[in-house]
């Protein structure tokens, strides 16, 4: 019997963004993007829009600078910011098409204030979608994880529409909310 590679289910970009009708000209904004494990499939498919990378510590900002350079990406703006902050994002209220949280919120206290700073970025018909650790999941952060419900709630309390949940690998959540 040939050898056979366990099949890993952990978080890729390729198929969250294949849970999303992308258009080439979107506006999307990666919050907390650090590197850029989102912002750069991200750019690689909006070919004629922008793609903002948006993160509060300058090492990762300055590694996905390198990436997207060397990869040829000119539609990344790179923006150092405390998305906590009221505007904290710097970008323009209705401007982007997505915005993305992915394995962000466990690790801040203000989780509504940046919800909040999604929506206010958001255009209206615009998505937000936030990517987080299952509670129950075995590998991963222990602390600070937030349940769906948690993410629904603040989502509701911020007049979002959810618009639907999916499978985002063995151990996260997927969630689509969109701007009235």
């Amino acid at each position: 019997m040939p050898f056979q590679k366990a099949k890993i289910e952990f978080l890729t970009p390729d198929s969250v963004l294949g849970e999303l009708e992308l258009e080439k000209s979107m506006v999307a904004a990666e919050f907390g993007s650090g590197s850029g494990g989102f912002t750069i499939p991200l750019a690689k498919r909006l070919t004629e829009g922008l793609v903002y990378a948006i993160d509060i510590q300058d090492a990762p900002l300055s590694a996905l600078k390198s990436r997207s350079y060397l990869e040829k990406l000119i539609n990344i703006r790179v923006i150092r910011s405390d998305l906590e902050r009221p505007k904290g994002s710097s970008l323009r209220d209705s401007s982007v098409d997505l915005v993305f949280i992915i394995n962000v919120l466990f690790q801040i206290e203000e989780k509504s204030a940046v919800m909040s700073e999604a929506k206010r970025v958001l255009k209206g018909g615009g998505k937000l979608v936030v990517v987080d650790w299952l509670m129950e999941a075995e590998q991963g952060p222990v602390q600070g994880r937030v349940s769906a419900e948690s993410v629904k709630k603040i989502s509701r309390d911020l007049g979002l529409k959810p618009e639907r949940d999916f499978k985002a690998g063995k151990y996260h959540y997927g969630l689509i909310f969109e701007k009235p």
